[in-house]
């Protein structure tokens, strides 16, 4: 796809390199930070890609007021300021670039360990007033300690071996984390009431959700050790922390080291702040050179590869499908849209159920985009506003459509096949195709009838008996209104018995003329699909 004349708005500071990156590849690139919330809203309404960090609420209105937007691109992990149910609405593709900050973040949450442990900022303040109170600072050593991890994923795993490295052992929370990976690391897995009675400093890395929110609260802190250790470098809201400052100051929790809050910037008056034993940092896990370049360089790549290559790396509301994958796939795509857009142009009544199977080599592959191209296919033709690919899962179940896949190692006479069932007005249509020299899409199955239809330009679907005349009578129709026929096939159910004749040309068929052939004695029905 051609990107000139595409806009990216660019809303938080990024590093230059994301921009140069963005520029290079053709992209009129625009970057304000901190805009008002009018500017922003100007600014959106004619944007294509938006890139944005934490700053940035990318709420459904703010959604609503840009006409163009594709692709939202979040320079870093969290995405808390990002509506993405809101952007999945509408089609637009949320990506974030998980892993551009991981070790940054990691290697922060283990300084403010070592910090706290130490009581390194109280001491340093302690000397720049002029004291020396080498008695008041005893601090405790990590060596030999317990670290709890709440949420093991790339920051956490990364702050194991770091952990480990200074003579801690780990224990984790983490019902998402393989036992056989949790092994190799040498992290003990445990439920989560196991890990805050036995762990001396617990450092939380857990997205914050429903499930997450206040997951360190009271009755946490109450199965704690007392003494313990208390860590948050990953999402205010967390840890409660109301709780945690009753906690602190009964010395229940020795210390904590917060770099979020749950409101930021957090107010000069928060309680946490009065205390001696909590030290804080303003966000910063990520804030090094060599992070923000990662991220920025990263979030950029990815949205030119989505504009250029439809490659929708790091999206986190459709499946992301690698590069070097895509190539193989991509016949498979259109094979599938096709698929889904024959259906939807077959069945009457409302669609209840849509069952896709996949047979052959092709299940042996991420068949989930596929699924996706097969909604897409079936459900944009019949909706008011777009179905893409980002949406039509939502599409389907705001529609109370269920969807169902079936794999299958046995693809009959073909290597692969997709076949697409649909159950709609109490009647069950079905469509199957496959490729041809691994790229040529071909429609093998409609109903009842075997055929080897090219799923292009327009087509005619005559269901008819098998009787002598059919077929001149429909070629006279279509002649006399000169209709060219490209193609022209009759798939028979048994010789005298039903026969499905399938004409396809480049031109639309005249109502008139399908009125005739619907007028004909030997035919059951008539029926229209546009492929193009």
């Amino acid at each position: 796809m051609a990107v000139s004349g595409m806009k990216i708005l660019i809303s938080d500071s990024l590093s230059k390199q994301g921009v140069e990156a963005l520029e290079k590849a053709g992209f009129t690139v625009v970057v304000k930070s901190k805009m008002p919330k009018d500017e922003l809203f100007k600014e959106i309404k004619d944007a294509d890609g938006l890139i944005v960090r934490s700053g940035t609420k990318v709420t459904e209105e703010l959604l609503a007021a840009a006409e163009k937007l594709k692709v939202v691109g979040r320079a870093g992990s969290g995405l808390d300021n990002v509506d993405t149910p809101a952007a999945t609405r509408r089609g637009i593709v949320v990506m974030n670039t998980p892993g551009g900050n991981t070790v940054t973040t990691a290697e922060h949450t283990m300084s403010m360990i070592c910090a706290m442990s130490r009581r390194i900022p109280q001491a340093t303040a302690s000397v720049k007033s002029g004291k020396w109170e080498k008695d008041k600072f005893m601090g405790v050593e990590l060596y030999n300690k317990v670290l709890g991890i709440v949420g093991a994923g790339q920051i956490g795993s990364h702050l194991s071996k770091m952990a480990q490295g200074i003579g801690m052992s780990v224990v984790a929370f983490d019902p998402y984390l393989a036992p056989e990976r949790a092994e190799r690391m040498g992290i003990t897995m445990l439920e989560l009431d196991e890990v805050l009675r036995r762990a001396d400093v617990i450092s939380v890395h857990t997205p914050l959700t429903p499930e997450t929110r206040g997951i360190i609260n009271a009755q946490a802190i109450a199965k704690m050790k007392p003494g313990v250790l208390i860590v948050n470098c990953a999402r205010g809201g967390i840890i409660n922390e109301q709780d945690l400052c009753d906690a602190l100051k009964t010395k229940r929790v020795a210390a904590a080291a917060f770099d979020v809050f749950e409101e930021e910037p957090v107010k000069p008056e928060h309680p946490l702040l009065a205390l001696d034993n909590f030290i804080c940092t303003p966000h910063i896990g990520a804030q090094t050179t060599e992070a923000q370049e990662n991220v920025a360089i990263g979030i950029a790549e990815q949205v030119v590869d989505y504009f250029t290559k439809g490659v929708a790396k790091g999206a986190v509301n459709i499946p992301s499908i690698a590069p070097e994958l895509l190539p193989r796939l991509q016949p498979f795509l259109t094979l599938a849209e096709k698929l889904g857009a024959l259906q939807t142009q077959l069945v009457h009544g409302g669609i209840e159920r849509v069952t896709v199977e996949y047979s052959g080599e092709v299940a042996a592959l991420s068949v989930a985009s596929l699924t996706i191209a097969v909604l897409k296919g079936l459900l944009n033709p019949i909706m008011e506003h777009p179905v893409n690919y980002v949406n039509a899962p939502i599409v389907a179940k705001e529609r109370g459509i269920e969807v169902k896949e079936i794999k299958s190692t046995d693809a009959g006479d073909f290597t692969s096949l997709i076949r697409v069932r649909v159950d709609a007005g109490k009647a069950t249509h079905q469509v199957a195709g496959t490729l041809y020299h691994k790229k040529e899409a071909r429609i093998t199955e409609i109903d009842q009838f075997k055929v080897e239809v090219v799923p292009e330009g327009h087509m005619l679907l005559i269901h008819n008996v098998d009787r002598p005349g059919v077929i001149g009578m429909v070629g006279k129709v279509l002649g006399d209104r000169a209709i060219n026929i490209l193609r022209m096939q009759c798939a028979l159910e048994k010789r005298g018995g039903d026969a499905l004749l399938i004409i396809g040309s480049d031109t639309e068929f005249p109502a008139a003329a399908l009125d005739e052939i619907r007028a004909s004695s030997n035919i059951r029905s008539v029926k229209v699909a546009n492929l193009s």
